[in-house]
């Protein structure tokens, strides 16, 4: 699960209380060549980039500490009641949270027994009280057009998913996306 890990990772090193969709939006442009060609160019994943490695000198400080709560819990039936059981506070957003599992959702619409990394662009994207479509914007990136243009490359062709670990239930088990029940399995 390498952009979960590298998700995971950021989060770490950064201090962040939780795993958020900026985190994910990070690891997923420097894991996954895909999701790269679905910005229109280098000139905006460079500037993504440099937004995103500010995080942790600056930009972001003010995320620290505190719950990414988005649109996504109000436009994802699975993201209600997602919130991490985590007594020390750590684990994933609500939004991450439901990022993750709307992706494997998509997948298994397609009939993929995993989702792919512009799968979860296309959410994280698609989400617009999300951080990483706050990073996108400032970024000077139109998140709908970028969600769009995920979604097709999502839709057509066979490509790798964005773990190398196998289909959802293998996430399940490590506890990388929420339950059916609503709640998160995520221990970090």
């Amino acid at each position: 699960m390498t952009v979960v890990t590298g998700a995971r990772r950021r989060a770490l090193r950064d201090g962040d209380c939780q795993i958020d969709t900026a985190h994910l939006l990070h690891s997923l442009i420097e894991s996954d060549p895909e999701v790269g060609a679905a910005f229109e160019g280098g000139h905006q994943l460079a500037r993504v980039l440099g937004y995103l490695v500010q995080r942790s000198i600056g930009y972001g400080l003010r995320w620290q500490r505190s719950v990414e709560d988005s649109g996504a819990r109000r436009l994802l039936p699975a993201a209600r009641g997602a919130e991490s059981r985590d007594t020390r506070g750590c684990g994933w957003s609500p939004a991450a949270s439901a990022a993750l599992e709307e992706a494997f959702r998509r997948a298994a619409e397609r009939g993929e027994p995993q989702a792919r990394g512009v799968d979860l662009l296309a959410v994280v994207a698609a989400d617009p009280e999300s951080r990483a479509v706050e990073v996108l914007r400032r970024a000077g990136v139109d998140p709908v057009a970028l969600a769009t243009r995920a979604a097709d490359r999502a839709s057509t062709g066979a490509g790798a998913g964005f773990g190398d670990a196998g289909a959802e239930a293998a996430a399940l088990a490590e506890g990388l996306v929420p339950q059916r029940d609503g709640r998160s399995s995520q221990q970090v």
